[in-house]
């Protein structure tokens, strides 16, 4: 059997929305939707299950004002490899994934390290909605309305040490709940990484869910992280440690083609993917493509973090 590296894809093999589409409607026309929307539905049903979870979640002053990506086309196109490299892969094969029970552990460079408890951890702070836009690499992007609070107010109550440097995020790998993970696509389990600085700005978000409910498996269900003026792989999913630490994390991308996937990974419209183009994107939805913002959008609150750095260099 071939097993095919990440840099052995390429982007043109990598499932269009318009085929992606139109496999549904074969689906459709062939009698096998019931099978396929059986499998697809698994993980909004669990998120819809209890009803609007975070109805009273407050509105975010961090939100933009731009009209979300519906709700089914965000739940539907995905990138989650631990479920497969398929854009429909994760809503097929999500179901698998198993929520609860589910703690996550912080260690590390810190003083109080702790395993918490899911519940207990989503009681940490007043839970918001942060409508913030969501930029891949791939050069598609959405509007998606989070539910969550500030990932600071977790990394604080650890009370880190003056040798924690950069946090680490390490998801879950089980292969029994993440058929993905039996092919070597990346060195499992999925790692990701921000330098304290970054992990500590009020834009990272520790997200429980969208759309006012639990997160949906193929969104990285039970916990992710949000880091809106990066490419979508730094916003790590199904997260079960976060750890500080006193040298750069070694990450997933990176570890697997260092030349394309940086540390940083910031949205940069000058910085182009070496097979592609970053300076226009395609909103979900919409026809024709628009310009890629520097940091996404966000650079009146972010740009200071890398005051006087070569971007180029530390992409």
């Amino acid at each position: 059997m071939l097993i095919r590296r990440p840099s052995d894809v390429l982007p043109s093999e990598i499932t269009p929305r318009e085929l992606f589409e139109n496999r549904r409607a074969f689906l459709c026309d062939t009698g096998l939707v019931v099978a396929a929307a059986a499998m697809a539905g698994l993980g909004v049903r669990q998120a819809h299950a209890q009803g609007k979870v975070f109805s009273a979640a407050k509105k975010s002053p961090y939100s933009i004002g731009e009209t979300p990506t519906p709700f089914k086309d965000v739940t539907t196109y995905n990138n989650f490899y631990e479920f497969g490299t398929g854009k429909d892969d994760p809503a097929d094969r999500a179901g698998t994934l198993k929520p609860r029970p589910w703690t996550l552990s912080v260690e590390g460079e810190c003083a109080k390290p702790k395993r918490w408890d899911l519940d207990e951890l989503m009681k940490l702070a007043a839970v918001e909605e942060r409508i913030y836009r969501l930029r891949c690499v791939e050069g598609w992007s959405m509007v998606i309305p989070w539910n969550g609070f500030p990932l600071a107010e977790l990394l604080k109550r650890a009370e880190p040490t003056s040798k924690a440097k950069y946090v680490e995020f390490v998801t879950l790998s089980d292969d029994k709940q993440m058929p993905g993970i039996r092919l070597p696509v990346l060195d499992w389990p999925y790692v990701e990484g921000l330098r304290m600085d970054e992990a500590m700005h009020p834009l990272a978000l520790l997200t429980f869910g969208l759309y006012g409910d639990l997160l949906p498996n193929q969104n990285g269900a039970p916990v992710r992280i949000v880091v809106p003026w990066k490419y979508g792989f730094k916003s790590a999913k199904s997260i079960v440690r976060v750890r500080f630490t006193e040298t750069e994390p070694k990450t997933a991308w990176n570890k697997a083609i260092p030349n394309e996937y940086g540390f940083y990974s910031n949205v940069n419209p000058q910085v182009d993917h070496p097979r592609w183009s970053q300076a226009k994107e395609r909103r979900i939805g919409e026809f024709g493509k628009r310009a890629t913002l520097m940091f996404n959008g966000y650079g009146d609150q972010v740009a200071s973090l890398y005051a006087g750095m070569d971007l180029k260099k530390y992409y």
